[in-house]
């Protein structure tokens, strides 16, 4: 048994190599190889030879599966191929040629036919070998050989030697690769040290990551963390003749495992018609190519893996750190809402995550704050311009005028919204906040019902895509209601549209009630994917949150459900989640809940699964629910909508959620209002009659209801009243953004230094000061457990994260998504990031801390180019942190000295400079863990350290205020001087002292808490400075990207722009426009970072944990160019009542 086993297994291995020959173009190769195992016998290879009359190769290809004595049939195959090419010969006067054949390839027939042979050779006396009567029907070769090969078909299929040779198994498209890159990326993950990007030299032995010969660590590039995320196809997918061509390169597309490169299709997406439906996704050939592109950077985002355990990467391995526990699921019912009717569809606002709009079964739509628990909006259906409408359409009107919301959508930033009916029509809404609602098209977009719509924005367009029960998808500009694309395909009504966008591509997946999914670009030329739903049942289509893994859950006609994730690099369910009804009366509706867990509407609870496991995970309960109700989350899945009998819906709520619904868990609020306009604004605008007259309406849940605000005269109608302070509410006039008199004193000092500033620097440029949070955007960082001051900040080398250090040794890296919010996935005020951590990994990087006085350690860090390492340390030992991992791969010079300052080589990063606090500087090789050179000069601990490659020179500063510049050839000291300082202004003993080279890489920055400095670094010579008129001491200051500006925060909480040619002071963000107006304690940025690729924003660390991100107002804006007022002395300050 064991043996068949291995003969089975050994005969598919031979089809394997088969398939790779055939894909690499080896066909020469592959028929040889064909005709030496003997394992598959390629019948249109063998018809090409016989009908091009290559009788030679016919007979050498044919003996490798039969001889002619095998049995009747094999005799009867060689014999007819040799009688038809000794015809050839004759037909050729080739008589010479023909005798050959008859003599040596005729004669082995002779013995069992001898009268059939003395015929043959009689032919040779003839002029015309026609006369004879048995071959008077002979016309000319080509077509005696098509007659032949019809015969020679017949012939090898009943051929019992050919059994089970003559069709090529279904082999799953690069299977061979795909299976040595499982070896791979399981070898991988059994390496100690597993490196990011391993450079895979060999397959002739196993992969184990070992120091590499000539780096440590990657060496940067332009694009060191490639996001490629194309979702990718195998060509069984497709189907249909295609009239565009296919262009193929070799790119790195993400596998399963850190181990992958891939050879794909190439997409020129200025260009769409040059796409082949090859390509449609991104790739056809999705398959690591180890061997192909080994020692590539790579970016490992969809899996390949046949349910092969993996290490999960994405952007430097780094995954969502996010508890994966039930307990975080909206499992609490928070609000309970009523509809005059039965709702139908429900979608949360994007960014807005407490508003709900809702569609019901008579076609009304209302706008729900889920929060106050009352209805902002109400539309009752009505036909806005009925004489544009079809004549179809007003005719299903008059025969039946009942309409339902068959779909209610937002668009992806929230600014429309669109309802499609159950009759004919779509109808769109610009949304301008609260309740501020505008009919913006109306459009008669199918025949009968619409059963979809969702919005897309390909090339920045605003689209709205419909699907209806006349099979058709149909795409409209929502600015002009312009029909852009018609899309024909299905042969049922469709059902659901997921439009999605993968690394620039944008799509849409289709799916009718007959079971079809469906893929199509922005084009009329027709589905580029099909294939069958599991079950062929009515499915809806939905991508997890972080936009990587795409599933499906659906109903057939038997009451079958299946929720299945689908592996895109196959077509096929990857894995199918068990626990669904078997018999359901509708179908299931579901919905992804983050990039966890999955939840499924069914047999009147809501099941929820664990995305990485089939077996359900957990029932909620919510009670008095249908069969199959509609679900919603909104968009961070802490509030989670569905429909409940009586036409009420049903807000379920995270412990999260229920702090944004200011509710508690012990009760909830019953809300049936439905406020009409007037009082309505009792509620969102206090400045109603009622409110003044401190009367509320009977519906408005109490517990939201600040008395103090019914007495004033004037509040921001965008403020929720249950925020707004009584102190203001009082005041008569409110402005949301005045602070309490908590920051009196420091206003008053903020006043003061700028009016010394203002009298004591004649002529100097206006400042412009922004001290309310509505003149600049910021965005506020917060960590895990408990507050530490921020002592280091860095951006990663991508812009796509930050990276803390805090005084308790432990790092936090925040990283931003890419979705429909934020497309480019970099850092922005505009989208929250998350922070971050391998999934691999239960705890942050964290550096050992000195047992004795932990507050004089000097942290400091540095972040390899191509943002894979971290060196790091906090006055203990220096860590050397894998930024794909998370793990400490080694450590090294264990205190003391202690480390104070880090810093790559920008040409080697096998090779750091470490400055240490006994005043050296150690050149420190660390895959030789050696010293290559010890540098002396300072007198005090050294903690500013920038190379140049420009002037190849190491710029060291250290607490003695000197500057020194060292060779990088052989480490020798080049200059030093020490820096200047006003006679009155004495430096604080121990005061740090840190270096930033200029773009230019010829001039650099000197920060000192003192004075900010910029020297050119052949001669130090002082080029311009900057000290503060007062005691105002700076804690660090940092270079934009472009070398523009100067960003330094004090100690006073300002941060502070400056020109960096002239080390002008431009701006000033005081601290009462961005520190909550409550008192913190001395809370104060400590560290600085300016993003690398946008050079107006900054980001600060503060003592008390958190860290603030800013940018200009409006995106592109310089920090002081006309976008503020200009603000002197006497025109910026607030004044003193």
């Amino acid at each position: 048994m064991a043996s068949e086993k291995r003969s089975a297994l050994n005969k598919e291995l031979l089809f394997l190599i088969l398939q790779f020959c055939n894909d690499e173009g080896y066909k020469r190769t592959a028929h040889i190889f064909e005709r030496e195992s003997g394992c598959y016998f390629d019948m249109e290879f063998f018809e090409d030879l016989v009908l091009n009359g290559k009788w030679n190769k016919v007979e050498k290809y044919l003996s490798g599966f039969t001889s002619i004595n095998d049995n009747k049939y094999s005799t009867k195959i060689y014999f007819e191929i040799r009688k038809l090419n000794f015809l050839e010969a004759l037909d050729k006067n080739d008589r010479a040629k023909a005798l050959d054949i008859l003599m040596k390839d005729l004669k082995v027939f002779a013995q069992d036919n001898e009268e059939l042979y003395r015929e043959m050779t009689q032919l040779l006396t003839l002029d015309n070998f026609r006369e004879h009567e048995l071959l008077s029907m002979y016309e000319d070769a080509e077509s005696s050989r098509k007659i032949l090969m019809d015969e020679l078909k017949k012939l090898i299929e009943v051929n019992p030697i050919f059994h089970g040779k003559l069709k090529f198994p279904v082999i799953k498209s690069q299977r061979l690769r795909r299976l040595i890159n499982q070896g791979l990326n399981w070898q991988h993950i059994q390496c100690k040290y597993p490196q990011p990007n391993p450079d895979i030299e060999t397959l002739f032995e196993d992969h184990v990551c070992q120091w590499p010969h000539d780096h440590l660590f990657m060496q940067s590039t332009d694009n060191p963390q490639l996001d490629a995320s194309l979702p990718v196809f195998p060509s069984s997918w497709f189907c249909g003749p295609s009239t565009v061509t296919q262009a193929v390169s070799r790119e790195d597309i993400c596998v399963s495992g850190p181990i992958t490169s891939v050879a794909t299709t190439s997409v020129n997406m200025r260009d769409s018609n040059t796409m082949s439906q090859n390509s449609l996704l991104g790739a056809e050939y999705e398959v690591a190519s180890t061997v192909l592109h080994s020692g590539r950077n790579h970016s490992p985002e969809s899996s390949v893996s046949d349910d092969l355990p993996i290490i999960s990467m994405n952007n430097g391995m780094l995954q969502n750190f996010e508890p994966v526990s039930h307990t975080d699921l909206p499992k609490t019912v928070a609000r309970i809402l009523n509809e005059s009717s039965s709702p139908m569809s429900m979608d949360f606002h994007p960014v807005q995550k407490t508003f709900l709009l809702v569609g019901t079964d008579i076609g009304d739509i209302g706008l729900w704050d889920v929060n106050l628990g009352v209805k902002m909006l109400s539309r009752n259906f009505t036909v806005w311009n009925i004489g544009a409408c079809s004549t179809m359409f007003k005719t299903a009107m008059m025969k039946d005028p009942c309409i339902s919301v068959n779909c209610i959508a937002w668009s992806p930033n929230g600014s429309f919204f669109g309802i499609a009916y159950s009759k004919h029509i779509v109808q769109l809404y610009s949304y301008h906040g609260v309740t501020d609602v505008q009919q913006k098209l109306e459009i008669d977009a199918h025949v009968d019902g619409v059963n979809d719509l969702a919005f897309a924005t390909p090339s920045k367009q605003q689209l709205v895509i419909t699907g209806g029960d006349d099979k058709l998808i149909k795409v409209w500009d929502v600015i002009t209601g312009v029909q852009m694309h018609n899309l024909e395909g299905h042969e049922a009504p469709v059902y659901s549209l997921c439009p999605h966008c993968k690394d620039g591509i944008h799509f849409i997946f289709s799916t009718s009630v007959d079971g079809k999914i469906k893929a199509w670009l922005y084009d009329n030329m027709g589905a580029r994917v099909h294939i069958d739903a599991p079950g062929l049942a009515c499915t809806t289509i939905a991508y997890s949150a972080d936009n990587k893994r795409l599933f499906s859950c659906g109903t057939n006609k038997n009451g079958e459900s299946f929720l299945v994730e689908w592996n895109e690099s196959e077509g096929d369910a990857k894995r199918t989640y068990q626990g669904l009804c078997e018999n359901s009366s509708a179908v299931v509706q579901f919905s992804p809940i983050k990039e966890n867990f999955l939840a499924a509407a069914d047999d009147h609870v809501i099941k929820i699964w664990d995305m990485d496991k089939v077996e359900q995970l957990t029932i909620i309960d919510a009670g008095d629910l249908p069969a199959n109700p509609h679900i919603r989350f909104n968009k961070d899945g802490t509030l989670l909508a569905v429909i409940a009998s009586e036409n009420k819906i049903k807000i379920l709520a995270t412990a999260y959620g229920l702090q944004l619904l200011n509710a508690s868990v012990t009760g909830f609020v019953n809300s049936s209002s439905d406020v009409s306009d007037g009082p309505r604004k009792h509620v969102i605008n206090p400045s109603s009659s009622v409110a003044n007259s401190g009367e509320a309406d009977a519906h408005v849940p109490t517990h939201v209801i600040n008395p103090s605000v019914a007495n004033s005269g004037e509040a921001d109608a965008h403020v929720p009243t249950h925020v707004i302070n009584p102190s203001v509410a009082n005041s008569g006039e409110a402005d949301a953004h005045v602070p309490t008199n908590c920051d009196e004193e420091r206003i008053k000092d903020a006043k003061q230094k700028i009016i010394d500033n203002a009298n004591n620097k004649s002529g100097v440029c206006k400042i412009i000061q922004i001290s309310m949070p509505s003149q600049c955007k910021s965005l506020q960082l917060n960590g895990y457990g408990e507050a530490d001051k921020i002592s280091r900040l860095i951006y990663t080398n991508a812009g796509n994260a930050i990276l803390a250090l805090a005084s308790n040794g432990t790092h936090l890296l925040w990283k931003w998504p890419q979705n429909d919010l934020n497309l480019s996935g970099k850092a922005t005020t505009d989208v929250p990031p998350q922070l971050w951590q391998p999934r691999s990994c239960s705890r942050m990087m964290t550096n050992d801390l000195i047992d004795s006085t932990p507050e004089e350690a000097v942290p400091c860090f540095a972040l390899s180019k191509n943002d894979s390492y971290l060196l790091s340390a906090s006055g203990g030992i220096i860590s050397l942190f894998n930024m794909l991992t998370f793990k400490r791969m080694m450590s090294f010079m264990s205190p003391s000295p202690a480390a104070t300052s880090l810093a790559f080589h920008p040409q080697d990063n096998n090779i750091v400079a470490i400055g240490m606090d006994d005043s050296t500087i150690l050149i420190y090789h660390v895959r030789f863990t050696k010293v290559k050179s010890k540098l002396k000069g300072h007198s005090g601990r050294v903690t500013g350290l920038a190379f140049s490659t420009a002037m190849d020179l190491l710029v060291s500063s250290g607490e003695d205020a000197q500057i020194f510049t060292w060779n990088l050839g052989g480490w020798g000291k080049c200059k030093s001087k020490q820096l200047q300082f006003p006679d009155e202004r004495i430096p604080v003993r121990g005061s740090n002292t840190m270096v930033q080279f200029h773009q230019d890489q010829v001039n650099f920055l000197v920060v000192h808490e003192t004075q900010l400095s910029i020297y050119e670094a052949k001669e130090l010579g002082c080029v311009q400075q900057w000290i503060p008129e007062d005691s105002t001491r700076i804690s660090q200051a940092t270079l934009s990207c472009d070398s523009q500006m100067v960003f330094a925060c004090f100690l006073g909480g300002i941060v502070s722009i400056f020109g960096a040619s002239d080390l002008q002071l431009k701006c000033q963000i005081l601290p009462i426009s961005y520190l909550p107006y409550t008192p913190r304690g001395n809370v104060h940025p400590l560290a600085v970072a300016a993003n690398p690729h946008k050079p107006t924003q900054v980001a600060v660390g503060l003592t008390d944990g958190a860290v603030i991100v800013f940018e200009p107002q409006k995106p592109g804006n310089s920090w002081y160019l006309a976008e503020y007022e200009p603000a002197t002395a006497s025109s910026c300050l607030l004044q003193d009542d």
